[in-house]
């Protein structure tokens, strides 16, 4: 893992393409802005990790009988 440290207005560079810019400080909290291509996917990683565990649990949620009911209905 990379640590910088940066003041406000200050900017990193991710690649070619993506801005990240100190945009405040405030009470310990650090507002960021991110400018980046619109075919880049921007997540809070919380909100990744949600979407994740959703998925798993939508995919251990079907059960046999209606993996069984879904192929009897495909075969009409």
């Amino acid at each position: 893992m990379l640590i910088l440290s940066r003041k406000e207005n200050e900017e990193i560079l991710l690649g070619k393409d993506i801005k990240v810019v100190v945009v405040g400080i405030n009470k310990g909290i650090v507002k960021l802005g991110i400018d980046a291509p619109k075919n880049v996917m921007v997540l809070r990683s919380e909100l990744a990790d949600e979407i994740k565990a959703k998925n798993a649990e939508s995919n251990t949620a079907v059960s046999d009988a209606n993996l069984s009911e879904f192929s009897h209905l495909i075969k009409k």
